[in-house]
């Protein structure tokens, strides 16, 4: 009876997913974020989220949190994708399981997605990217990409355009690759400028291309990190998120 406990608690064991991806926060130029990094690999479980099957969009991470529940999905990570347009839709390339719902974005225009470069962050079955968006030419099928600005860091480099003494100041979050292929993900805790939020990438996350997500209506699930995800006040086009599996809901 004991050696048929351990048989079943060491099955239970290997068939749980395992996941290495680090949740923790930075001090930083004199501000807070919080921080969500993916181990290389890890990367294939990210997902992009708009609509639900019956051409509703999700729009609140808890709506979407909720509806992975009744999948039998738990929801581990997520935050806001890019910046959308005004008729709620996606304002650039927007790739979800492979197919495009929207093409790449080389207008001009106003707003931060228009502070060139802007970027996509994209993944295929090689790994993760962000990329200028004059650069992008990915060589793989994209299961998913989303296109957004301004690049914070683009081979190293801050964008041009960033001031160190500004005072533009919002809540922001980005997504960044850092030199091992891992996918990053940080919010500031607080309002900061775009150039104290790049030079976090730059500086103190080792990623050499990093690209803007959103500011003032920014939210992150995590709640290892006691984020929860803004609590539906705001509504997103699409959310990137982790999920892993569960039991469905009944």
């Amino acid at each position: 009876m004991v050696r048929i406990l351990l048989l079943a608690v060491l099955l239970t064991l290997c068939a749980s997913p395992t996941w290495a991806v680090s949740m923790f926060n930075v001090h930083h130029k004199g501000n807070s974020y919080d921080v969500v990094r993916l181990e290389k690999g890890e990367e294939q479980k990210l997902r992009l989220y708009w609509k639900r099957p019956d051409g509703s969009a999700y729009g609140t991470i808890q709506a979407l949190r909720e509806a992975l529940v009744k999948e039998g999905k738990e929801l581990l990570f997520a935050t806001n994708g890019g910046i959308y347009s005004k008729s709620l839709t996606p304002l650039g390339l927007y790739i979800e399981n492979g197919k495009r719902y929207y093409r790449l974005n080389r207008g001009d225009g106003g707003g931060n997605f228009f502070l060139l470069p802007n970027g996509v962050f994209y993944i295929t079955d090689k790994g993760a990217a962000v990329v200028d968006t004059g650069d992008y030419n990915p060589k793989q099928k994209v299961r998913h990409a989303i296109q957004s600005g301004p690049m914070l860091v683009r081979n190293g480099r801050l964008h041009p355009r960033f001031i160190a003494s500004s005072a533009s100041l919002y809540v922001r979050n980005g997504v960044g690759v850092d030199r091992k292929g891992r996918v990053i993900f940080a919010i500031s805790d607080l309002p900061v400028n775009f150039h104290d939020f790049a030079t976090l990438f730059r500086d103190r996350l080792d990623a050499p291309n990093a690209l803007y997500l959103d500011g003032s209506i920014s939210a992150m699930y995590a709640p290892e990190l006691n984020r929860y995800g803004g609590w539906g006040v705001h509504t997103y086009t699409s959310i990137i998120a982790l999920t892993a599996d569960g039991e469905p809901a009944r």
